[in-house]
């Protein structure tokens, strides 16, 4: 797919709220099967949720870790180019000289899940930064509380935010919505979280609610805790006619405050 600059379109987007299990294989397959059915129902842009391919927790990590490419960035990239999707992959561990050490350690997800996020955001721009229907910011999980990092994404030109997350059960129900509806009515843009589904079994116990929200602040689709996907069509007339309503980005007084993105 080619990008068309200044183009205006609704578009289809699903949400893959995946049962993630300890299995590796098990976890691609169904989540490629889960890619494919939200192609066939129209979605054109697809989301998996943060560590979509293992179980989540430092003590999986050497277990799970892969090089990119590897078995799963092909086989997502392979799906991708069968159903002509724009494909955001979630998250994964990877094998770097980097970080391997501080995941014998202790978990600190800032400091840890937060590199490879910026690791994959990187990787991920190349493909799906620009899409035909609009720009798309991506970060994942703790990544949502910058309000910066979103600005920036704002101010680039983007019109969606994607996070994979797994927020925990305390985190969940205090923040996940609250931290989404922020990031969209600031920089009137559609936020969107995919998280995994909740395993109450797992040493992890992730919140599920995988959920959108419009440029006004309003949830229009949301997750409960269980494996499903969730669809929303992006309606970018609406977000022209929000901002035309609230022109606060072109009413923001640059000359008093500004964030830059440093290189």
């Amino acid at each position: 797919m080619q990008a068309a600059r200044g183009a205006m379109a609704n578009f289809r987007l699903a949400l893959i709220q995946l049962h993630v299990s300890a299995v590796k294989s098990d976890n691609l397959q169904r989540a490629c099967g889960l890619i494919r059915e939200a192609s066939a129902k129209g979605a054109k842009v697809v989301a998996l949720p943060e560590c979509f391919n293992s179980p989540y927790g430092t003590q999986y990590f050497k277990e799970y870790a892969e090089k990119i490419p590897g078995e799963s960035t092909q086989k997502l990239s392979a799906v991708a180019k069968e159903c002509s999707i724009y494909l955001i992959g979630g998250s994964l561990f990877l094998v770097t000289a980097s970080v391997e050490d501080p995941f014998q350690k202790r978990m600190v997800e800032s400091c840890i899940i937060r590199v490879l996020s910026l690791v994959l955001m990187v990787l991920y721009w190349q493909s799906t930064g620009r899409t035909a229907y609009c720009k798309v910011g991506l970060g994942i999980c703790y990544d949502i509380r910058f309000a910066e990092l979103a600005q920036i994404y704002g101010q680039k030109g983007c019109q969606l935010l994607i996070y994979p997350g797994a927020f925990n059960m305390t985190t969940g129900p205090a923040h996940w919505e609250l931290l989404q509806r922020g990031r969209a009515v600031d920089n009137q843009v559609y936020v969107a979280t995919v998280s995994p589904a909740r395993d109450e079994k797992a040493s992890y116990v992730a919140w599920g609610h995988s959920t959108v929200v419009n440029p006004w602040g309003e949830v229009i689709a949301k997750a409960g805790a269980e494996e499903t996907v969730i669809y929303t069509d992006i309606d970018l007339k609406k977000l022209a006619e929000i901002r035309q309503q609230i022109p606060i980005l072109s009413q923001k007084r640059y000359d008093l405050y500004g964030i830059e993105m440093k290189k």
